[in-house]
């Protein structure tokens, strides 16, 4: 039998809700920005306190997402919120920092063959590009943090190597980025996968700068998170309220792990987690009202007593 795990001995969880960003922009519905400033407030108002909440670029951005900055500049800022947004090119950095966001976030990929097909490019172009970007961010003072698409498996090259990742989050260490949120692109990572990345990675960086980013298309978000944190102290979890999202450069995949599920699932194992599940589940379902199609939590289906 395993030993009894003491949780008050980790770290508190922290929960990094993506679905006004990462959520939305898999969607085939447009949702209006007064939906989207609804849908953030109500996120924030069930306790979420960082929250990604739009897209800046110089260029046109996912119709999902255009009109960020209208979007930032009548949500309610709340007190202790912090309200980050991806940053796409230097006239994106320009928008984000007008539109007074917290943290900015980029974009790479740990897959050489996943960034050639889906941005035209290889990662060291990539990483070349982020260059001069992540310079005039490191003068604007706010923290950012990197998206690191399949961080476990690729829909072209199976199992990525886990120096490959190394490799990938060292290069945008040195130029500046502080957090990493290791995206498990297909959903397909199971907690030996995840054992295997942590004990590799966890030798180069902090376990505090590590998010992790789960999907639910084989059903192992919550186990791989329980995972991470019991046993390797990781603290940091991108979720989406409802598992609204996914992939859009991998067709078939599963949703983002929903925030209150994997909040729940945090608060049933001891964490002291301060989210208001009804508010979320509230949030959840009114944004469920625009996309036309309901939402796949588990707590949706429940009702709070």
């Amino acid at each position: 039998m395993a030993p009894m795990i003491d949780v008050t001995t980790l770290p508190l969880p922290r929960f990094v809700e993506v679905g006004p960003r990462d959520g939305l922009q898999n969607e085939a519905v447009v949702v209006s920005r007064e939906a989207r400033v609804a849908f953030i407030d109500a996120l924030c108002d069930g306790g979420v306190r960082e929250i990604s909440a739009g897209a800046f670029s110089g260029r046109p951005v996912a119709a999902q997402l255009a009109g960020s900055g209208e979007v930032l500049e009548n949500v309610r800022r709340k007190e202790g919120v912090m309200y980050s947004a991806l940053v796409l090119d230097e006239e994106g950095l320009d928008a984000a920092v007008a539109a007074e966001v917290d943290k900015l976030e980029v974009l790479c990929a740990a897959s050489e063959t996943f960034s050639r097909k889906t941005l035209d490019v290889p990662i060291a172009h990539i990483l070349e590009r982020l260059r001069p970007l992540l310079g005039r961010a490191g003068k604007t003072g706010l923290p950012v943090r990197a998206g690191v698409a399949t961080a476990f498996h690729c829909p072209y090259e199976g199992a990525v190597r886990h120096d490959a990742v190394v490799a990938v989050v060292e290069r945008l260490r040195a130029m500046g980025v502080c957090e990493f949120s290791l995206s498990d692109t297909l959903g397909r990572a199971s907690p030996q996968d995840v054992r295997g990345l942590l004990d590799v990675l966890l030798k180069r960086v902090r376990p505090e700068q590590v998010f992790l980013h789960f999907h639910t298309t084989y059903g192992m978000a919550i186990a791989n998170a329980l995972c991470a944190w019991t046993e390797y102290g990781i603290s940091g979890f991108d979720a989406s309220a409802g598992g609204v999202g996914g992939c859009p450069y991998a067709p078939g995949v599963g949703g983002n792990v929903a925030t209150e599920d994997l909040a729940f699932a945090f608060l049933a194992c001891g964490a002291p987690v301060r989210l208001d599940f009804r508010k979320l589940k509230a949030a959840a379902m009114a944004l469920s009202k625009h996309l036309g199609h309901p939402l796949p939590s588990h707590l949706s289906r429940i009702e709070f007593k």
